[in-house]
């Protein structure tokens, strides 16, 4: 068992393509096994047969929120307990829910919603080599 991972075709009825890749040292050969899941379909976990695949399938649990069937203990192992949603799936958003910080007044890490400032909205396209329109417009006075 070398890995085990996913790929999010979310506009398909069978959303997941489920990826295992196998290697025999012996023979020096790899097999490529894809499997189809639909979005809440439980698999059956192969923890039984390669014990390496209980983080792996860990880790397609966490990011992709792909279910196993009979895996000794599901939970999340890359984001936190009450995170919201899979972050490798292609709907979830590219800041994400919540932002995590220390906080200094109640000595403990929270979480707030996420607030994008509206000057990081506001960027200039423009080609760095020709100059910008604003910085023209005051050189030319």
């Amino acid at each position: 068992m070398i890995d085990i991972t996913a790929v999010d075709f979310p506009e398909n009825e069978v959303r997941f393509e489920l990826v295992y890749l196998l290697l025999s040292h012996e023979f020096n050969q790899r097999i490529i096994i894809e499997i189809g899941v639909k979005e809440k379909e439980i698999v059956g976990s192969i923890t039984s047969i390669f014990p390496a695949a209980n983080w792996m399938e860990r880790e397609v649990f966490d990011m992709y929120g792909i279910d196993f069937k009979d895996h000794p203990d599901l939970r999340r192992i890359l984001t936190d307990y009450g995170f919201e949603g899979h972050p490798l799936r292609k709907d979830f958003p590219l800041t994400g829910h919540n932002e995590v910080r220390y906080s200094h007044e109640t000595k403990k890490v929270i979480y707030e919603p996420v607030k994008l400032e509206q000057n990081y909205r506001n960027f200039d396209y423009e080609s760095p080599w020709e100059g910008t329109k604003y910085i023209k417009e005051q050189t030319k006075e």
